[in-house]
């Protein structure tokens, strides 16, 4: 049924590997964005009985309830599980909703490296640090790459002999390990923040979070801190330094006061992806080296050459 609502273009979008994510915008328009090609106006339009209908059936099949209290659904679409986010009157002016696919073109460092995204020396220095058991922080804006960046780093050999806790709201990490655990969020009855903390009774070598969006930024730290090193997370920055300051932020929602030496203690690497014309990259890439009066003091991850992040300047 799900399927028969959406029209030809979406459907052929669904199955393509190359597409990132689907848009359907309150006035009917359907945009595309596809790997390597960037967002594209689709000829076809989806009228709102439509856009409706495909809201409603997609909280139907996640058990939710949508109406004027309940105008906005957060799911996974049945059966193939790309993220949906569709929402109805009145909070937008008609039916729009938003899927974003998991990518199914498998990606490594060595992917990165061979189409320009990412240097030579910068894939050997995140080698290193995944060997060495680092804390890795990718940050970039919305559909900048995040997750399939984290992705290639959980594809690598480093973590093929671990036991792999994997933490998400919506699945969309990859781990070849043979001993991983996958666990994710139940709306509404357990949050992220319960997740990490039960996360540390089952005896986990590595904990991955597909994103820390609040409250639980500072239990992941402190897990990072105490005995299980080697974790990924990915977050919503502007910046390598800006990302440093978006997780001061939301530690203040589980705390009164921002935790500096926590945040260096457990912090080793931070990555930037950016995007541009449908390409994903890695922009830069910092060492998280202290702190004093001034702020952060950071050094370029495949450089020896200091930089100070001053508390004050990161935006």
């Amino acid at each position: 049924m799900l399927r028969t609502a959406f029209c030809p273009v979406i459907r052929d979008a669904l199955d393509a590997a190359d597409t990132i994510e689907i848009m359907a915008n309150p006035d009917g328009s359907v945009w595309i964005e596809r790997q390597g090609v960037g967002l594209e106006k689709s000829a076809h339009d989806l009228s709102p009985a439509d856009r409706e209908r495909v809201i409603r059936l997609v909280a139907s099949g996640a058990g939710e309830a949508t109406n004027r209290a309940s105008p906005i659904v957060s799911a996974e679409l049945p059966g193939s599980g790309e993220r949906f986010e569709g929402l109805l009157p009145p909070v937008s002016l008609a039916p729009c909703f938003s899927i974003r696919k998991p990518s199914r073109i498998p990606s490594s460092l060595d992917t990165y490296v061979g189409r320009d995204a990412l240097s030579p020396a910068l894939a050997l220095a995140l080698r290193s640090a995944l060997e060495a058991r680092e804390n890795i922080l990718i940050a970039g804006g919305t559909s900048s790459g995040k997750t399939t960046f984290a992705n290639a780093l959980l594809a690598e050999p480093a973590l093929a002999d671990e036991r792999i806790v994997i933490l998400e709201d919506t699945r969309e990490l990859d781990c070849a390990a043979p001993n991983a655990v996958r666990l994710r969020t139940q709306q509404g009855k357990v949050s992220l923040q319960q997740l990490v903390r039960s996360t540390l009774r089952l005896r986990p070598d590595r904990i991955i979070v597909g994103e820390v969006r609040g409250p639980e930024a500072l239990d992941l730290l402190k897990a990072w801190n105490t005995g299980h090193p080697g974790g990924i997370t990915t977050l919503h920055a502007n910046s390598a330094r800006g990302a440093l300051r978006r997780l001061e932020q939301l530690t203040l929602e589980a705390t009164r006061r921002i935790p500096f030496d926590l945040i260096v203690e457990s912090i080793d690497v931070v990555v930037f992806m950016s995007r541009a014309h449908g390409e994903r990259r890695v922009e830069e890439a910092l060492r998280v080296t202290g702190f004093d009066s001034d702020g952060y003091v950071t050094e370029p991850l495949v450089s020896r050459s200091l930089s100070l992040v001053r508390h004050g300047d990161m935006t």
